[in-house]
């Protein structure tokens, strides 16, 4: 039921023909930059969660003094 090598190279071989080789690595280099992008994103963001818990930590000992 699995797809042998030969039909997997044909259907390799249609795609290269129908789109051509610069477009699709123009796909791949626009999806590799976004995933760059998400994971920077993501790095920047702290969780909003631990920022509110923090802020309410730094009120409590603001109002002790």
């Amino acid at each position: 039921m699995f797809p042998s090598a030969w039909q997997i190279a044909v259907v390799v071989i249609l795609i290269i023909l129908l789109f051509g080789r610069g477009k699709i690595s123009g796909l791949m280099s626009d999806l590799a930059k976004g995933i760059k992008s998400f994971k920077k994103g993501m790095s920047d963001n702290p969780d909003p969660s631990n920022q509110d818990s923090s802020n309410k930590d730094e009120k409590e000992n603001s109002d002790k003094n």
